[in-house]
């Protein structure tokens, strides 16, 4: 059954945005004039493939976390060069050969694709089911909460809140949710009038329906008007666009939380966090899976922009120290850079795994076996 519910959603979802973010990559570079020698999905020992009439290896392999596009002049799956001498320096399909835009565009390819893939989600599902909300009209204020301290009365219409305009409840949600520890100044009509207010969300931890707990900013208000747009394809595409544009910045916002100590590291997911995510996606209906599959996108392609070398930022860092220098850093330098890159990315999978490992109880359970 966790076979079923967890594990081959989570891999279903995952082999789609690896292969829409490879294949960013594929094409970016083909168009670019690179030769490809491998497409791979996953990594390790391959499991099945075949050539293209170009000689381009296409394969399945072991390990399902990731994929790769092997350039010509790449030593591995990192895209570093190849310097044992296997290809010529004057070789015009060789990746390194080609000009800094080039290899930037080809580059920032891959997570653009997964961007690309969350807007054609989310505005398929705008044109098909429309796109419901909770309006921002205060039904109800929570008594000694943020809200009643600020002023807040029912009747009260947000418009604003930090400096960011609000639709929908939804809105107001998702900017109160990552406001810890900080005012949030609130703009109102009441009565016709603005009113300017000051807010100091309290941090909550709460639990959604499956028992995953995340620390929360709680304003003490409540909405109950429901709406519901019906959108065309334009009127679709541009909220995708925006809903895409909103969960990124969002996204950034708690990375940075993190990194200030607003929020804890502990609310990062690993492998089987996502699983459980996609499964618990999955037992909503296709429709809900599907959405979860454009959420993952925007993460995917985000975190590949993270300037870590091994990953796609890492890269294009490096080339922006290029155009600023007018020549690459040197080998030893690129080198070092990639091994301290490896070692971040395997840090943080340790630590997302570790927090999987604590929230499905195998920390207690060890140390009650052991007690």
């Amino acid at each position: 059954m966790f076979l079923i519910e967890y594990v081959l959603p989570f891999l279903a979802v995952l082999t789609v945005l690896v292969f829409v973010h490879e294949m960013g990559h594929y094409l970016v570079a083909r168009w670019c004039g690179v030769g490809i020698e491998a497409f791979s999905v996953g990594f390790g020992r391959e499991l099945f493939g075949w050539h293209d009439r170009r000689g381009t290896r296409w394969k399945i392999s072991m390990i399902p976390f990731g994929g790769y596009v092997k350039f010509r002049g790449d030593s591995g799956a990192a895209s570093t060069p190849d310097h044992a001498g296997n290809v010529h320096d004057d070789d015009p399909e060789n990746f390194h050969n080609k000009p800094l835009a080039k290899r930037a565009a080809v580059v920032v390819a891959g997570p653009l694709a997964n961007f690309l893939l969350a807007i054609v989600i989310f505005a398929g599902m705008f044109t098909v089911w429309g796109q419901p909300f909770t309006t921002a009209m205060v039904s109800d204020v929570v008594a000694d909460s943020a809200a009643a301290e600020a002023g807040l009365q029912p009747g009260d219409l947000i418009v604003t809140a930090g400096g960011e305009e609000v639709v929908s409840f939804e809105d107001l949600r998702r900017i109160v949710s990552l406001n810890l520890d900080r005012p949030l100044p609130l703009t109102v009509e009441r009565d016709g009038r603005l009113i300017d207010l000051d807010a100091q969300p309290r941090v909550v931890v709460i639990q959604d329906q499956f028992g995953n707990d995340s620390k929360v900013g709680m304003l003490g208000v409540r909405a109950l008007e429901r709406g519901w747009r019906e959108l065309g394809v334009g009127g679709a595409l541009v909220e995708a666009v925006r809903q895409t544009w909103v969960i990124t910045s969002s996204t950034l916002s708690a990375v940075g939380d993190m990194i200030t100590g607003h929020r804890s590291v502990e609310e990062l997911r690993g492998p089987a966090g996502i699983a459980e995510i996609s499964g618990q996606a999955a037992s909503f209906g296709l429709a809900s899976l599907i959405n979860i599959a454009a959420f993952l996108s925007i993460s995917l392609g985000l975190i590949n922009l993270f300037p870590i070398p091994m990953l796609d930022g890492g890269h294009l860092l490096f080339y922006a120290v290029e155009a600023v220098r007018g020549r690459p850093l040197g080998e030893t330098t690129q080198e070092i850079g990639y091994r301290l890159g490896f070692a971040m990315v395997i840090g943080l999978m340790l630590v997302a795994t570790f927090n999987d490992i604590d929230r499905f109880g195998v920390v207690d359970f060890m140390k009650g076996l052991f007690s």
